[in-house]
């Protein structure tokens, strides 16, 4: 099973003491960041791997250093976010985005109360710790979706374009999944290795094709569950590719395309809807693996085109909206095929976090292609913000 990168539960949250928070957050919030790159975390983790199948004292001494390097980067990280959505505009003022505020603050001033790890004990207590956090902070994409949502009722649309709130969400989320990233490969990495491809989070032979089945079959049971029907995925190109990478990452980008790419058609040819292509390309002095994901369900008109990568729009009904967030729940699992407006900003975030990309291209009245590149390198840092 696949480790869940968004998943987790909730947990009750002590009183914090409010002496000096916000004095704290803005000192950490001044200090700079420091950026990972898919390649960095790879070494490291195999190097971990490596000793500790050899020696148990040296195996603690490489987790001694990345949990010292956590406790450094993740208040930093943290409280800039705090920082910067108190700066914002009307969502900041939303229940659902104080929540979220709310663990940030106790996260970063936790973290940094944290003793530092100096030897086997207090580097279990400080995994503990952030295992917490993790779970915590399970559901702040969920959450903050709930913001923009309580946004749009209470401002109908005024800020649907306001390019500010978006710049910040883009900025948020990109450095959310910097944060569940390097957390999680941490955790991960103090497990037994799933897998002898399995360096933490990442994979030496992450294989787009087999992930494109993964994700065409759940997304055919979403589809199915919402029209009765789904159209058939056809993969195509470099089906024997695999390169190193986070599976868990490409796997949520197909599975948002082929989603939208289902709903289209169906939407289009509700009896008979034509078959979504998949197409993996590469080639031994390509930058990038590249995918394509092609439809024939209509296209999106070109003035929509740049709304579809807005976290303030959705083309879904309100009823469609609240029932998405009726159930609670964390980061969408269990959410419908469509509505709650964030898939495919959150994809380009996911393939832009390690130097890819994600792009449309429509033929309105006939079907859209969407492109995705993941870096082959792995030496891109973190776009942080």
């Amino acid at each position: 099973m696949r480790r869940a990168l968004l998943l987790g539960g909730r947990r009750r949250l002590r009183p914090i003491r409010r002496c000096n928070w916000e004095t704290s957050l803005k000192a950490l919030a001044s200090k700079p960041q420091t950026s990972v790159s898919l390649r960095g975390l790879g070494e490291a983790g195999k190097e971990h791997l490596r000793l500790s199948r050899g020696d148990a004292r040296e195996a603690t001494t490489a987790l001694l250093s990345i949990a010292g390097f956590l406790r450094h980067e993740l208040p930093i990280r943290l409280a800039r976010r705090v920082v910067e959505l108190d700066r914002l505009p009307a969502l900041h003022e939303m229940p659902s985005v104080k929540k979220v505020r709310e663990w940030y603050a106790r996260s970063a001033l936790e973290i940094q109360e944290a003793p530092k790890p100096a030897d086997a004990t207090t580097e279990r207590a400080f995994a503990k710790l952030l295992e917490t956090i993790y779970e915590r902070h399970a559901g702040v994409l969920y959450t903050m979706a709930h913001g923009a949502y309580e946004l749009r009722e209470n401002y109908e649309g005024a800020f649907e374009d306001d390019a500010s709130i978006h710049s910040f969400l883009d900025s948020f989320y990109t450095s959310r999944i910097g944060i569940r990233m390097i957390i999680g490969q941490y955790l991960a990495l103090r497990e037994p290795a799933h897998g002898e491809d399995a360096v933490g989070l990442l994979s030496t032979a992450v294989a787009p094709a087999r992930i494109a089945e993964d994700a065409a079959l759940q997304a055919r049971h979403l589809c199915e569950r919402q029209f009765g029907v789904a159209p058939d995925v056809k993969i195509e190109g470099r089906t024997d590719l695999d390169f190193e990478y986070v599976p868990d990452h490409a796997f949520y980008i197909l599975l948002e395309l082929l989603k939208n790419s289902m709903r289209a058609s169906c939407e289009a040819s509700p009896e008979d809807p034509p078959a979504v292509r998949v197409v993996v390309a590469d080639g031994e002095a390509n930058e990038d693996v590249a995918l394509k994901v092609s439809d024939e369900g209509g296209g999106i008109a070109r003035s929509d085109l740049r709304r579809v990568w807005s976290y303030l729009y959705t083309t879904a009904s309100r009823d469609v909206q609240a029932r998405g967030f009726s159930g609670g729940g964390s980061d969408f699992a269990g959410a419908p095929l469509a509505g709650l407006g964030y898939g495919l900003p959150i994809s380009r975030a996911y393939a832009r976090y390690f130097g890819g990309d994600l792009t449309l291209m429509s033929m309105e009245g006939f079907g859209t292609d969407a492109f995705v590149y993941l870096s082959r390198l792995g030496d891109h840092d973190e776009p942080l913000p």
